[in-house]
């Protein structure tokens, strides 16, 4: 890794889709009114009443990012994708995956750079990334010499998985023994419970949404579980006791049990 060459392109070559695939409808074949809904739906956990413009943003930036690259792919330049197993990066990566499959021209050569699952830094010490978010821009050049070219079975693999998946169109995508699979909403519920159970009858939800985040590794965001605590307040498991400041998130409050 230590001999990769420097990232080549320019800024204008790097292309997200910050769409959150591993949640919610995804019966759509490009990004629509759904998939704002769901985003809406993530950002709302967050202060000053973000989640709709926030939304109705990165629709957008996907929408004319997806053009972009099929319109480049359409005239065969290569295609790089970074991807990791996080489930909203392997759920991108299968849906570019679709897109590419229909379009009626072919396209030009896929390479893939999968983040490693471990590694050790310079100080002897083993580095867990979650997904690519995690790694500092100025570090990205070192994973080049993991890139490998997808040949066009393994791309058609890719989107006849993502089409499969949409016809499920399952509350969640995870990944499960290896295989991105459908899964229900109460999938990571037991690990928030557990968190919940160790803490005193009164306790601080951002803590316990930070331990799920760190200590399961499970790939999923903080909005995730923040919304699967409200589910447990409509419930009556749990209340609010104290209200989050204006400017912070909702899950900035403290909360009682009301189970033992």
């Amino acid at each position: 890794m230590e001999r990769a060459n420097p990232m080549d392109g320019t800024p204008d070559d790097i292309l997200g889709f910050t769409l959150a695939l591993s949640v919610g409808d995804i019966s759509e074949h490009e990004p629509g009114i759904r998939r704002q809904q769901e985003l809406e739906r993530l950002y709302s956990v967050y202060p000053n009443n973000i989640g709709h413009e926030a939304a109705h943003e990165l629709l957008l930036l996907a929408k004319d990012n997806l053009k972009t690259v099929c319109a480049r792919a359409a005239k065969e330049e290569s295609l790089r994708i970074w991807y990791s197993n996080k489930p909203d990066e392997l759920c991108g990566l299968f849906w570019l995956m679709a897109q590419l499959n229909s379009l009626e021209a072919n396209y030009g050569q896929v390479s893939l750079v999968e983040l490693p699952d471990w590694e050790i830094d310079e100080n002897g010490t083993i580095v867990r990334y979650v997904g690519w978010g995690e790694v500092q821009p100025g570090e990205w050049h070192k994973y080049l010499a993991l890139q490998r070219p997808a040949p066009p079975i393994f791309c058609k693999s890719c989107a006849f998985h993502w089409q499969a998946l949409q016809k499920e169109n399952a509350p969640l995508r995870a990944m499960l023994n290896g295989q991105l699979v459908s899964a229900p909403e109460t999938l990571y519920d037991d690990f928030i419970i557990r968190e919940i159970e160790a803490e005193n009858i009164t306790f601080h939800e951002a803590m316990v949404i930070g331990r799920v985040l760190g200590k399961y590794q499970l790939g999923i965001g903080d909005a995730w579980v923040a919304l699967r605590i409200e589910e447990m307040i409509s419930a009556g498991k749990l209340e609010a006791v104290t209200v989050a400041a204006e400017d912070a998130p909702r899950y900035h409050r403290l909360l009682r049990k009301l189970f033992v």
